[in-house]
Formats: C-alpha cells, sequence, structure tokens
C-alpha cells in the first residue's frame, strides 16, 4: 500500500486529514462516538450517566450555533433522558467562566426536559492541575466537569478491544490521531525547557527580561543546535524560573526567527544579531504548590523536564531526575 503524505508528514490515520485545530479534534470524537457504540457507552458510563444505553435513540450534534450564544463544539442528547455539551481544549487550557455561562444559558439546553444536564470538558489536565486552577463546579446549577484526553485514549483502547471490526479500525485510527495531537502522550513534546529569566534588562534596551515574558507574552533566544546549548528546535512549552523557584509555564503557541529585534519591539535598539527564536507565548500554567530550583539548578543553567513531573515535584531538580529516569525506563 503506497504511504501518504500532507507536505513532508505522513498521515497514518483519516483523521490527520480534518487537521489539528480544536474543532477537527471534535469532530474527529464526535464522529468516533456516533460510529462506535461501544466507545460512547463507555464514555457515558464514565461520567456516570445512568440512564440506560440505547445508541438509536442518541443524537451527537456537531458545531450547533445559537445566536448570541456561540457554537458548542459538539452535544449528545439523548431525548428526556440527558443533554451534554462538550468543550473540547488543546493543551492544559480551561474554558472562561463566560463561555460556560453561554452554553448553560442557549434556549435549546434551557427547554431541553433532560433529566441530566452536563457541561464537560476535554483537555490534556490532570486532576491535581485541575482541582487547583479550575474551581467551577456548577454554572446555573449544571454540573461542570473535566475529562482529559488521556482518558478519552483508555476509554477507547478499552473499546477496541471488544468492539467490531470497523469499529476497531476506527479506534486504532482515533487513539494514533490523539496521539498525535495530545502532547501529554508523546514524551518529547511533553517536556518543558526550563530557562532562567534575569532580573535585568536585555543590553541597550528599555524593557524587562521578566516584563517581555509576563506583560508582553514573548520570549527570544538563539537559534541553537551549536555552542550555547540552546534547542536548535523550538519546544512545545517553555518554563522561567526566578526567585529561587518555578514561575511559570507556557505553550509556545507560534514561532519565527529574526535577526533585527526592533521590528518586534519598541524597547530595542536597531540591530543585526544572529538568528534567534522569538516565541509567543500561551497562558501561564502555575503550580499549585511551590516548585523551587534544588541545590544542583543553579545561576543561568537551562534543564529539560516533563510538564507533570514539574507540576507534581518539590523542587526543578527532582523534576528533572524523575524525567531522565522515565526517558531511560523508555528506551
Amino acid at each position: 500500500m503506497a504511504d501518504l503524505y500532507i507536505s513532508n508528514n505522513k498521515i497514518s490515520s483519516v483523521f490527520q486529514l480534518l487537521g489539528e485545530k480544536e474543532n477537527n479534534i471534535s469532530y474527529s470524537v464526535g464522529y468516533a462516538f456516533s460510529n462506535c457504540r461501544q466507545f460512547l457507552q463507555k464514555f457515558l458510563l464514565h461520567i456516570k450517566i445512568k440512564t440506560p444505553f440505547d445508541p438509536d435513540k442518541i443524537k451527537i450534534r456537531l458545531q450547533t450555533h445559537e445566536k448570541e450564544k456561540g457554537f458548542t463544539d459538539f452535544e449528545i442528547i439523548h431525548e428526556n433522558e440527558f443533554h451534554i455539551i462538550v468543550e473540547a481544549k488543546r493543551g492544559w487550557t480551561f474554558p472562561s467562566r463566560d463561555q460556560l455561562e453561554k452554553y448553560a444559558t442557549r434556549p435549546t439546553f434551557i427547554s431541553s426536559k433532560a433529566k441530566d444536564k452536563r457541561i464537560v470538558v476535554f483537555n490534556e489536565s490532570i486532576p491535581s492541575f485541575t482541582s487547583a486552577h479550575f474551581g467551577i463546579k456548577t454554572i446555573r446549577s449544571i454540573p461542570i466537569e473535566v475529562v482529559s484526553w488521556n482518558d478519552i485514549q483508555k476509554i477507547a483502547l478499552t473499546s477496541k478491544a471488544i468492539g467490531r471490526d470497523s469499529e476497531n479500525r476506527l479506534l486504532k485510527e482515533l487513539n494514533f490521531y490523539l496521539e498525535k495531537i495530545s502532547t501529554m502522550q508523546k514524551t518529547d513534546s511533553n517536556r518543558v525547557y526550563v530557562v532562567s529569566l534575569g532580573s535585568g534588562k536585555p543590553n541597550k534596551w528599555s524593557l524587562l527580561w521578566q516584563d517581555i515574558v509576563n506583560k508582553q507574552a514573548k520570549y527570544f533566544h538563539p537559534v541553537g543546535g551549536r555552542k550555547g546549548g540552546w534547542p536548535a528546535e523550538p519546544p512545545n512549552y517553555i518554563a522561567f524560573r526566578y526567585g529561587g523557584k518555578l514561575q511559570s509555564i507556557h505553550h509556545i503557541e507560534k514561532y519565527e526567527v529574526f535577526t533585527d529585534p526592533s521590528i518586534h519591539f519598541k524597547a530595542a535598539p536597531k540591530e543585526t544579531w544572529a538568528p534567534h527564536y522569538l516565541y509567543s507565548l500561551g497562558v501561564a500554567i502555575k503550580p499549585s504548590h511551590e516548585v523551587k530550583a534544588g541545590k544542583k539548578i543553579i545561576r543561568s543553567m537551562r534543564v529539560w523536564a516533563m510538564l507533570d513531573l514539574l507540576l507534581t515535584s518539590q523542587t526543578i531538580q527532582e523534576a528533572r531526575d524523575k524525567s531522565n529516569l522515565r526517558i531511560k525506563a523508555s528506551q
């Protein structure tokens, strides 16, 4: 069988043809729910829906729009029994209270006669991070639940073991697709590049290093791969430490290469540099407890650590060491 590529990217799942944006992920999971009864049933059991499972009475609606209430990613509806709105997120982000309020006040949701109404959020968060950073349990008496992509993958895998051949093939492709877009499932993309952030300014600038990150959501460093130890390819996540502890972790939303900083920063003089990566940073992920640097993480040392371990370890040093052991064990 001939291999299929889009540009230089090999396509191993039909779902990759949709793309990797949040809407594309929603379409993929919604389609799998509608075509794999074991997958849908196990998901409903996972969120403790008590209605007897009858797939012939369930409707899955993708991208339903209501005036001034926006679009839902998808909805799972069993008339008179349950009405579930699903909001799918990439990474560790959560929907805002305003967005959840819009969902909870959608006319069709309010008028639904379903006995069980819920809003379910899909993202990559682990339970400890969710409890520390997402305190919304209900909106207008509607329960709000968070289900991780890791849980969705586990449900797909257990469903594949007992489903029909056609369903199993589809779930195999879905699982491969979710592995591609879910950073928690890939060792490389779950790694965070942890850098030291000084309290001063870049040479001849009128902008503090910490303000570049905290106020402008930017960061830059030389394109690596040679001397200096900087990465040759941009990481998915970058973290900043100062004051002796971890301050924040950010997903790198996009990057570009520049040689004149003044094009991007008004506070910078016009100069010609060696090629630098300029990162646009996502929303700050902050640990729920103080994560100190550790005795061996000194001065401007830069290290790599797994995202989940950074959020759960007591020190950056501990997270780094445990990450190295995990990588060694997987080889």
